[in-house]
């Protein structure tokens, strides 16, 4: 099964710092290439948990006894820590977004560049799809999708198109869809069809909730010491895990205790996101717009109401 190779491998794997004997989470297991590399460096005792809600996934996983998977969404961290007896984990991988592998696979209706039903879930088992998202979702929640999630600048125009066109009939298709969005691009065709299926996608799947919800826990289960280690191809995750690192909020607001002191909950070890080389993005071109962030988790905890 074709899946993307794992960006950024190396720097992946060095800025975790594997210890043979710790315990590490790959909280986006796709293809399992990060987390192969991750079983090469851990040793007998090592133990690694990943988490994929894609039922694809699952035919990529080796046997190996280390190796603990989560067939869920990485929202039920802390969960499946729980169900494994898991108090705190030395690092965490996370290597957002799509793969290559759903949005190569036709019938999975992620891409405008083939003929399918508009699904665009990563679990096929859970959730509205794409269809019922654009049937059922109100005008101006959907120009919040459009404009918040895909940038899309003519947001406004395309939503109130999509209320006009459902009304005349069902929107069920991809084809169907770009046949509606397609006469609204502004720049690039390309481009726009890109965003919108960003948009749609991320809303289809409450990626950025989900984010949200993984991050706060991660900097929960870290021991202090172990690195969180996250890549993000889009600027709204990038901006997440940014302020994560900076505060422990996806928001960004800072928390003080009684005396005025900042909590920071990380060490940043990547003052800028470090990017993929130019030879690593001419072998593979998904790496072009991936953003690693890393920090390490400090002592300090978050001030408590008296």
């Amino acid at each position: 099964m074709s899946y993307h190779l794992p960006v950024m491998a190396r720097e992946c794997l060095d800025y975790l710092q594997i210890d043979p004997a710790g315990t590490y989470v790959d909280v986006t297991f796709g293809g399992g290439g990060h987390s192969k590399l991750i079983l090469e460096q851990l040793g007998p005792d090592g133990r690694l948990l990943a988490f994929d809600q894609d039922a694809d996934a699952e035919k990529n996983l080796p046997s190996d006894e280390r190796l603990l998977f989560a067939a869920a969404n990485f929202r039920h961290l802390k969960r499946y820590l729980r169900l494994y007896g898991i108090k705190q984990v030395d690092g965490i991988l996370a290597d957002l977004g799509v793969s290559s592998h759903q949005l190569d696979v036709p019938e999975r209706g992620f891409s405008f560049r083939f003929t399918a039903d508009l699904d665009m879930r990563m679990n096929q088992q859970d959730g509205p799809t794409a269809a019922e998202i654009l049937a059922h979702t109100p005008v101006d929640e959907l120009q919040y999708v459009f404009g918040t999630y895909g940038e899309v600048r003519n947001a406004r125009t395309l939503a109130q198109r999509i209320g006009e066109a459902r009304e005349q009939q069902a929107i069920t298709t991809v084809d169907e869809f770009v046949q509606i969005v397609e006469p609204l691009a502004r720049g690039k065709v390309n481009r726009y069809l890109a965003q919108v299926f960003q948009a749609l996608r991320i809303a289809v799947n409450d990626e950025m909730r989900a984010l949200e919800e993984m991050l706060e826990q991660a900097t929960t289960v870290l021991r202090p010491g172990g690195r969180l280690v996250a890549m993000s191809y889009h600027s709204l995750e990038d901006r997440m895990v940014k302020n994560v690192l900076k505060t422990g909020q996806v928001s960004g607001e800072q928390t003080k205790d009684f005396y005025g002191h900042i909590y920071r909950p990380y060490r940043l070890l990547t003052k800028k996101p470090v990017e993929a080389s130019a030879a690593e993005v001419a072998e593979n071109p998904r790496a072009r717009s991936a953003k690693l962030r890393v920090g390490e988790r400090l002592e300090s905890q978050p001030p408590t109401e008296n």
